[in-house]
């Protein structure tokens, strides 16, 4: 079955400056949609007002044309990877894919040759690298028909960025997913749909030349 999130009329200011203003996004299933924008444009925000843990001014956020306040609510909906991570410290690697990958999937999961080296350790002793992983394989191998994901490449080495890349696009065969991230390159490659965020609003980017004309890359980045 197909699912279609419909984010519309997003408004969100903080202490009356204006972040967002008016955002409309679309993401359905086998969608890979990449926001970028700099420091400070509300990707961030963006993602939590479409996870519903954000209060806005207004919002109208619909899956399969049913209206939803607080998505997070729902069960197997929407997953969300926050920039911090998620998981306790006191937990074991082992604990943590219990409880967040879903019995049929675990064999899968642990056919990583990074999480077989870390399964016996505990998410304290992980280097921020490898919990990042960490954090990105157990959301995306959640049953959500949605994976909202805020920045799944910080602390990652360019090996692991292909490797989550790899999981990113079979995971889309059956889930909508929405990236914002700083590796322009990296989400370029994956993106079926890119968007610059950009005062207030987002654009639907075409070609890299339109990030320099937008301000958002230098020529000599293309």
């Amino acid at each position: 079955m197909k699912y279609c999130l419909e984010a519309d009329s997003i408004i969100k200011s903080y202490d009356d400056k204006p972040i967002l203003s008016d955002i409309y996004l679309k993401c359905e299933t086998n969608d890979i949609i990449g926001i970028l924008g700099r420091n400070g444009t509300g990707k961030s925000t963006l993602l939590q007002i479409l996870f519903g843990t954000l209060e806005a001014e207004n919002k109208f956020i619909r899956i399969n044309n049913q209206v939803y306040n607080e998505p997070y609510k729902e069960n197997d909906l929407v997953a969300f990877l926050p920039q911090n991570h998620f998981i306790p410290n006191y937990f074991s690697v082992a604990k943590a894919i219990r409880l967040f990958v879903p019995a049929e999937k675990q064999k899968d999961f642990y056919d990583d040759s990074l999480i077989n080296t870390i399964k016996n350790q505990q998410i304290r002793e992980l280097s921020a690298g490898e919990l990042r992983y960490l954090d990105v394989r157990l959301v995306l191998f959640s049953k959500a028909k949605f994976v909202l994901l805020d920045e799944p490449y910080s602390s990652i080495s360019p090996m692991l960025i292909e490797d989550i890349n790899n999981l990113i696009l079979t995971e889309s065969k059956e889930k909508g997913i929405i990236i914002t991230d700083h590796h322009y390159e990296s989400l370029l490659k994956i993106a079926t749909k890119l968007y610059l965020l950009k005062d207030r609003q987002t654009y639907l980017i075409q070609h890299k030349q339109q990030l320099v004309a937008m301000g958002y890359l230098n020529r000599n980045m293309l």
